[in-house]
């Protein structure tokens, strides 16, 4: 199975940008449907974006819609989340997985994102 390893996260000012990406090591990565999630503290895991196989078709949580962009390359094997105008509440950990409407992946130890003034 897949092995995923996410980058990218840091501290940031609401309005600001980060780019996250995540390194997949397995040889089947292009076949799968991929996603972005988030965890902040106290709260249950949230789904925040998703992307297909090909990267051609796109869903994201009404939340960041608007200001995140997932995008993904087969050749390089990475999942990439754009996060554009940054606000508090999008503070959390965030992971990449297969999409688990699709396909059951396993956790990695995510990467921190925490919007503050």
């Amino acid at each position: 199975q897949v092995q995923l390893v996410e980058s990218g996260g840091g501290l940031v000012q609401p309005g600001r940008s980060l780019r996250l990406s995540c390194a997949a090591s397995g040889s089947i990565f292009r076949i799968y449907a991929m996603g972005w999630y988030r965890q902040a503290p106290g709260k249950q895991r949230e789904l925040v974006a998703t992307i297909t196989s090909g990267g051609m078709t796109t869903n994201y949580a009404d939340s960041v819609k608007g200001r995140f962009t997932i995008s993904r390359d087969n050749v390089k094997n990475t999942l990439y989340l754009q996060m554009n105008s940054l606000k508090p509440e999008d503070t959390a950990v965030y992971y990449c997985n297969t999409d688990l409407r699709l396909s059951k992946g396993y956790w990695g130890q995510g990467t921190q994102v925490t919007v503050s003034s």
